[in-house]
């Protein structure tokens, strides 16, 4: 049994999957690009989940070490 779906079809219908799933659960999040041999990624305004602590949470606020938090 061969799968005809493309990457972003089968990538859908994974991040779909779940019961409570939106069809923006399955929305980009990152923009690659590559330049002279050097490619970037960057997380696209737009996106609803982004790395990192959130605005609020005190991790966010200032750059501490790990080792002293």
């Amino acid at each position: 049994m061969s799968d005809d779906k493309s990457f972003e079809e089968n990538r859908r219908d994974q991040l779909t999957s779940a019961p409570k799933a939106t069809p923006e659960d399955a929305a980009p999040r990152f923009d690659v690009s590559e330049h002279d041999g050097n490619t970037r990624i960057d997380v696209r305004d737009d996106a609803a989940v982004r790395p990192g602590p959130g605005p609020g949470d005190p991790a966010a606020e200032k750059d501490t070490p790990i080792t002293e938090q």
